[in-house]
């Protein structure tokens, strides 16, 4: 990206309160912008700076901040550059809005937020389970979720101790030691 670029995009950002620019590389800019700010700094970006392409969205549990952080990964072809725009919301409700209607592609990433943070996405077409299907526990990718507990109160151990598995520990092969007592 050129100069010049760099500077035009910072003026079109620059229009905008309350947004920090951080410049990664000449072709990277991380964007922070308030919650409310987001959509139109993403529309922004789509109709006046060629971002085009939605790569991602991230989610990231800021768990002592009681937020959830959401990255969305935007891709401008011609420039050639990608803008990262970091937004943070609150941990409870958990719920955002879709920018479905800016970049179809979102609706993917936020029904995989959802899933696995428990964020919901208003106005997305579609927030139903996809991966986790016979998954009846929280959302697995939060700080709070303990798997250890999860599996030990919902599986047991012993449950599963096929013959082939009891042989391959007698001639002193598998996993013959409980996690609990290995932690000691």
């Amino acid at each position: 990206m050129t100069q010049e670029l760099n500077v035009w995009l910072d003026k079109i950002l620059g229009d905008i309160e309350n947004v920090k620019i951080e410049r990664k590389r000449s072709n990277r800019l991380r964007v922070d912008v308030d919650a409310r700010a987001l959509p139109a700094v993403l529309e922004l970006l789509q109709g006046r700076a060629s971002y085009v392409h939605l790569s991602a969205i991230s989610c990231v549990d800021r768990i002592d901040d009681d937020e959830f952080e959401l990255v969305y990964h935007v891709w401008s072809y011609e420039a050639r550059s990608l803008v990262s725009a970091h937004t943070r919301i609150p941990r409870d409700p958990g719920v955002y809005l879709s920018i479905y209607d800016l970049y179809v592609p979102a609706a993917f990433f936020e029904r995989d937020i959802h899933e696995m943070f428990g964020v919901y996405f208003e106005g997305s077409p579609d927030m139903g389970k996809f991966i986790l299907t016979e998954w009846d526990g929280p959302p697995p990718m939060r700080k709070d979720f303990d798997s250890e507990k999860f599996v030990n109160e919902t599986f047991n151990r012993e449950q599963y101790h096929p013959q082939w598995l009891k042989d391959l520990e007698k001639e002193g092969g598998g996993i013959t030691t409980p996690a609990e007592d290995a932690r000691k």
